[in-house]
């Protein structure tokens, strides 16, 4: 059913070391997904079926230039059509003002909330500096922020049909990990482009929740997904699953997404103070591929907003009183409601 193209066109890669690998689906027409991240945190896949190119999601802001090149290593003098961004944070937005760059006809859809957040100069300076510091990290000091060429030229909203080429993908409104959140599902190819709504999984037995908006809208979403026939998945951050991945992805994204709540919910009834919990959390979840792909200091804000959103949400009292600013929320492609 798979199959693994040995060769594989140059790359570049930032610090991290891992090969471009292409693989094929025969059921689904000889489409192929191509990783074409440059760094691990990236979220960036290349679906072609020789006629459409689409960027599943794209990357960070000072790996989006290496992105391009990497899509262009594989396309060659073909264009890119598509990019579909799942959500409007950093690690899977930024990188496609630059990838636009290089492929200028490229048309970028996104939710309609999505297209909204890329106009607030607060968002794109939080970005810029979570990017920064990510990049820091990764050690880049120097290159060019594009936040500020961010847009939407597809906004879309739940039930819309993005028509490209021979392939039609229906938008998927999962909101949960942000308000604006989407998925894109293939229904001739029982295809599913997936969302960090669903959870984040590592390709072995752990998927880490992330609800930023709400737990009960989170598990609707789920329930949304698991009512659809599907066959393939592409998840965020890892790409096209096998077969057994993709049973183990869709068998258990609701009981860690429970999972996960109630082990938050037993810290904050025990009166732990969130940073306690937040230290809890990474011990219990921030382990190999995950601790690879997860920012740390997204890992520690994204963990502070679900404490503070269970507190309210399942009525639990606490003796701990803080909550994320405005700015917090921001932080991660989340602007006031």
């Amino acid at each position: 059913m798979f199959y693994q193209q040995k060769e594989s066109p140059k790359v570049f890669r930032f610090h991290y070391q891992f090969p471009l690998s292409f693989t094929k689906i025969h059921a689904m027409d000889h489409i192929s997904v191509t990783d074409v991240r440059s760094n691990p945190g990236d979220s960036a896949f290349l679906i072609d079926d020789g006629k459409t190119a689409i960027l599943y999601d794209s990357g960070f802001g000072f790996t989006g230039f290496a992105i391009a090149q990497n899509i262009k290593a594989v396309l060659k003098d073909r264009s890119l059509d598509y990019i579909l961004l799942t959500h409007s944070h950093y690690d899977h937005a930024l990188a496609s003002a630059y990838i636009r760059r290089i492929f200028p006809s490229v048309k970028i859809v996104a939710h309609a909330y999505a297209a909204y957040v890329f106009t607030r100069p607060g968002a794109i300076q939080t970005m810029k500096q979570l990017d920064k510091s990510n990049a820091k990290q990764c050690g880049f000091k120097d290159y060019e922020f594009l936040g500020d060429e961010l847009r939407v030229d597809i906004p879309v909203t739940d039930g819309d049909i993005i028509h490209a080429g021979d392939m039609d993908f229906e938008v998927l409104g999962l909101e949960g990990h942000t308000r604006c959140s989407v998925g894109f599902y293939c229904r001739q190819k029982r295809l599913l482009l997936s969302s960090e709504t669903l959870g984040v999984y590592d390709g072995k037995t752990t998927i880490t929740a992330s609800f930023l908006v709400g737990y009960a809208c989170t598990m609707k979403s789920i329930d949304k997904v698991l009512a659809l026939d599907i066959k393939h998945v592409i998840a965020p951050h890892l790409g096209l699953l096998t077969m057994q991945q993709t049973q183990i992805y869709l068998g258990n994204i609701r009981q860690a997404n429970l999972d996960v709540t109630q082990f938050i919910a037993c810290h904050i009834r025990a009166g732990e103070s969130t940073e306690c919990i937040i230290e809890a959390f990474k011990d219990r979840y921030l382990h190999g591929y995950i601790k690879s792909i997860y920012p740390m200091d997204a890992m520690r804000l994204n963990t502070s907003i679900m404490i503070e959103l269970l507190k309210r949400e399942l009525q639990i009292p606490s003796q701990e009183t803080s909550s994320p600013t405005d700015s917090d929320l921001t932080h991660q492609g989340r602007p006031e409601d």
